[in-house]
């Protein structure tokens, strides 16, 4: 059955072309705690722990204020007590819009003419589309080969909307969407994502946000062969275990940080072992691993992360997780975030000629 074309290059969120199955809402939670039968002890009054504005270990306390375990560990700031969890996980300057296709594999090549000419005039005229931007475009080479990953950027949900409205071109549109270039461009876009869906076997799209304490990459050209390989890791997580799985995070990546290097929030620089006289294998340099961005899902597929990391080759992946995994900083924080997930994949992905991030 041939595919129908979508309303916009964006899609409406979450649609599939496979065929529609009903399933339960989903509820996003950033902090769980166990509801308690039986109010706690009564603490003396003046008891530090009955003010909620100090830090709480009980319930509510912990919704508003942060707990005392998360402003120790400097999860929670006394500049931001009003448990604004969405500025305490998330970044909030950006939603990111990760588009996964899946291609027929006998239409590979006529996906790829195609899929170029959409995303470059994305990467060239979004600021007249409402200033949507293309992070990144890439192929499964291991894991569900035939899938393309691209991901857009858009100033907030403000800049989402104004992106689709673009699309569109609504009746109601300001006069600068109406404009014979503006027009004339939109009226491409279409005719392309028209032509994409003969070559497709499915599509999805989810709405994700960065972490706070990972910002993704800018675009950039790391000067590897063939623009070396990305891993994209993806956790399923429980449900109410994001604030968890966010604070193991942040203090592993101490320990990875010791093996990458990235122009936006990381410093990185060649570890050295001081134990025993025995050489690596191989060096791994700074150089060797960049982390590319690190995302939680809002809309679409609920309580899943999404990390995404670039290297040379396999090899040095290899290489570098090794020497990671040296560190018992990083082999802690596998053990915590291994009690919070369901399940997870490792993707490896090869950018595609057009990927603004290579």
């Amino acid at each position: 059955m041939p595919l129908r074309p979508a309303a916009s290059f964006v899609a409406p969120l979450a649609q599939r072309v496979s065929l529609p199955r009903a399933a339960p809402i989903a509820f996003r939670s950033l902090h769980a705690s166990p509801i308690r039968s039986a109010p706690p002890p009564a603490a003396p009054p003046n008891d530090e722990a009955d003010d909620p504005s100090k830090g709480s270990t009980g319930f509510l306390g912990a919704i508003f204020y942060g707990s005392k375990q998360a402003k120790e560990e400097g999860l929670v700031s006394d500049h931001d007590q009003q448990g604004q969890h969405s500025k305490l996980v998330g970044r909030g300057k950006y939603v990111h819009e990760k588009v996964t296709h899946a291609v027929i594999p006998s239409h590979r090549e006529e996906y790829l003419q195609v899929a170029e000419k959409l995303y470059r005039h994305i990467m060239d005229r979004g600021h007249e589309l409402g200033g949507v931007k293309l992070t990144g475009s890439w192929e499964t080479v291991i894991g569900s080969v035939g899938d393309f990953t691209h991901i857009l950027e858009y100033e907030g949900y403000k800049g989402f909307d104004a992106a689709m409205t673009a699309f569109r071109g609504d009746k109601n549109s300001s006069a600068v969407l109406l404009t014979a270039p503006v027009v004339a461009l939109r009226r491409e876009l279409q005719s392309l994502a028209a032509s994409l869906l003969p070559h497709l076997v499915s599509r999805q799209h989810q709405i994700v946000q960065e972490f706070s304490f990972w910002p993704s990459s800018p675009p950039r050209d790391a000067g590897y062969t063939d623009g070396g390989v990305f891993e994209m890791r993806t956790y399923e997580l429980m449900p109410g275990k994001l604030l968890e799985w966010e604070g193991a995070w942040r203090r592993g990546l101490e320990a990875r940080r010791r093996f990458v290097v990235s122009r936006r929030g990381f410093s990185g620089y060649q570890h050295v072992d001081h134990g025993l006289a025995c050489a690596p294998a191989k060096i791994i340099t700074a150089e060797s691993s960049q982390p590319v961005g690190a995302f939680f899902s809002q809309v679409g597929q609920l309580h899943e992360v999404h990390h995404i990391w670039q290297y040379p080759d396999m090899d040095t992946r290899k290489h570098t997780r090794e020497q990671a995994w040296s560190v018992g900083s990083w082999s802690d924080t596998v053990q915590e975030t291994v009690k919070l997930t369901r399940s997870m994949k490792s993707t490896i992905m090869k950018p595609c000629p057009w990927s603004p991030l290579r």
